[in-house]
């Protein structure tokens, strides 16, 4: 029995030592008791209700109540966000990023595993708020409006879940533990999935974050292309290729931007050094330069709608 309670030990995950600080409570979080084996829907609504949406617990339960699993997976909790028009956003998988939240306003929805790793009994709650005195974190769980855990206690059960956790954040607000190399392939995930003007107003306060981010600029350019805004999108666009002149894509997408709005000679000097390189780049970009390029030939001999205008958009990159 020694050697294996020592065994056990050794495989056993690290419980991060509790913050000394930082967090609060959020306690106009609302609370939603669940009914049996439904806490997915409690603790989903609890989090879209906080995040301004207008809904219950029971309006969820056909969306993400799975009767014969007697709970819910969280590809469903997640597809319900997108139903609701917002984003959920998985945490990241550190106490750092939890604090963080927290202290940014925005509650938590985690999934504990309150049994054993060989025997789970999977459970949500929502984090509402961390006690560093204490050493206690305060949840939405089950039937517990308040419910105070140990920091180790939560942390094992969390573990044992592998840290899974979503935050919803109001619109036009990004998780406050995001980093710039993950929130752009996160939201780039989620095209075609959600309303466009939700994922552009994602992408411009990611911008407004990291504003000299060439990927944010390029993804945020092309969400402004898309909302029908040609000369915002031609800013953004110039201002990535002023930084970055190597930027092929951006290259491209300017110049057929350019040639849509009439501007062919000016679409021709953007798209000029992405052609000289095409060879070079990969098979999906290299065609659609081709594709560009060809385009604009066949239309030079017509004449720009106003030649001032066209020369304006490319101000600084001829």
């Amino acid at each position: 029995m020694l050697a294996l309670l020592a065994l056990l030990s050794a495989c056993a995950t690290p419980t991060p030592a509790p913050p000394k600080s930082g967090a609060s409570e959020l306690e106009a979080v609302p609370f939603f008791p669940q009914a049996q084996y439904q806490c997915g829907p409690a603790a989903l609504a609890t989090v879209l209700v906080h995040s301004g949406v207008a809904t219950t617990p029971a309006a969820l339960v056909p969306q993400v109540y799975l009767p014969g699993r007697q709970g819910s997976l969280q590809l469903e909790l997640m597809a319900a966000a997108r139903r609701a028009g917002r984003i959920a956003y998985t945490l990241d998988t550190t106490a750092q990023a939890l604090l963080a939240e927290l202290e940014a306003g925005h509650p938590v929805l985690v999934m504990q595993n309150l049994g054993l790793e060989s025997a789970p009994r999977w459970h949500y709650a929502v984090v509402i708020g961390y006690q560093p005195e204490q050493q206690r974190v305060v949840l939405r769980s089950g039937t517990q409006y308040r419910k105070l855990e140990s920091w180790r206690a939560f942390m094992g059960s969390w573990a044992r879940a592998e840290f899974w956790g979503l935050v919803i954040p109001p619109p036009g607000e990004l998780p406050a533990s995001s980093t710039a190399d993950a929130i752009g392939p996160y939201l780039a995930g989620q095209e075609g999935q959600l309303d466009p003007a939700i994922l552009r107003a994602a992408w411009e306060k990611a911008l407004a974050r990291w504003p000299q981010d060439p990927d944010l600029m390029f993804a945020t350019a092309n969400a402004r292309r898309s909302a029908a805004e040609p000369e915002s999108a031609a800013a953004l666009y110039r201002r990535l290729l002023l930084q970055a002149p190597e930027h092929m894509p951006a290259r491209n997408n300017f110049a057929d931007l350019l040639l849509s709005t009439g501007c062919r000679r000016a679409a021709a000097t953007i798209i000029g050094p992405a052609v000289s390189v095409a060879q070079r780049l990969s098979p999906a970009a290299r065609d659609a330069i081709i594709s560009t390029s060809a385009a604009i030939a066949n239309h030079l001999s017509r004449p720009s709608p106003d030649p001032e205008y066209c020369r304006a958009l490319i101000q600084g990159l001829s």
